[in-house]
């Protein structure tokens, strides 16, 4: 599935470069492939990453962490309102969620319908916030090579993502998508994922121990994002290509539904 997904990925950006560079062929000719990348999304998103847990009746029950970050932060998408929570279950995101910094209302940038296109990383409050150990753990990898591209928070930024950057980066595998970030086993089985890291944030390595509450990163936009932002998750496994995903639930929070505003530290839940 993942051989064929990234070959038709690979077709429909050559057609697209190919019709951008003059080459005659009709619109039809080039779109065509997407028919084929949604019949196989679709398959990877119902059947990919299971594993054992997937033969299961029901959800596993849910992993109580701490919280990953401080402050005040809202929700971008959340197992809270769908499962999968991103579309897929792939690469063990069946129960993931995203999450921004927002100190204040208004303090993250409106989207734009058409400009700015693109705007830089430090315009974003969640950019450069530390990042934490949700528990007593061993990392098991770590990496922050990728650099952080702008934002992506835009019509044309969104487009652009969907249509050409998020084929390069499917094609590239894990690393790519989820960009920087740091794997911990919290041990029975259970697996922690930050993605999108800062680039040269990392405070740790792999094999390194951490108590709960350590810092390990700074929060980026690196890999598959639109913006700076947390892209949290719990797995049964630490090979991205191969986990399930493990419902979690963050300590005196609970799991915040999309929209919602949490500030870490309490169990306020208020409306954006």
């Amino acid at each position: 599935m993942m051989v064929a997904l990234r070959l038709t990925w690979m077709v429909y950006a050559g057609l697209i470069v190919g019709r951008l560079a003059g080459l005659p062929l009709s619109w039809w000719v080039v779109l065509s492939p997407l028919v084929v990348l949604l019949a196989l999304s679709l398959g990877q998103s119902s059947g990919r990453g299971r594993g054992k847990r997937g033969l299961r009746a029901g959800p596993p029950p849910a992993v109580e962490v701490a919280v990953p970050v401080a402050g005040r932060w809202s929700v971008l998408n959340s197992p809270a309102d769908k499962v999968p929570s991103h579309g897929t279950h792939g690469y063990g995101q069946t129960y993931a969620i995203d999450i921004i910094a927002e100190p204040a209302p208004g303090a993250r940038p409106a989207f734009a319908w058409l400009w700015p296109v693109a705007r830089r990383n430090e315009d974003f409050p969640a950019f450069g916030q530390p990042l934490y150990a949700v528990a007593d753990a061993t990392v098991v990898h770590a990496d922050d090579h990728r650099r952080d591209h702008l934002s992506r928070n835009s019509l044309a930024g969104v487009a652009y993502l969907l249509l050409l950057e998020s084929a390069v980066r499917e094609m590239g595998g894990a690393g790519l998508i989820v960009g920087n970030h740091v794997v911990l086993d919290l041990g029975d089985g259970t697996y922690a994922m930050y993605a999108h890291l800062q680039r040269g944030s990392l405070q740790v390595r792999a094999g390194d121990r951490v108590r709960a509450g350590q810092l390990l990163a700074r929060c980026g936009n690196s890999g598959n994002s639109s913006e700076p932002h947390l892209h949290f998750q719990l797995m049964d496994h630490p090979d991205l290509d191969v986990a399930s995903g493990i419902p979690f639930s963050w300590r005196g929070i609970g799991v915040p539904a999309n929209g919602e505003v949490f500030r870490a530290g309490d169990a306020s839940l208020s409306p954006p």
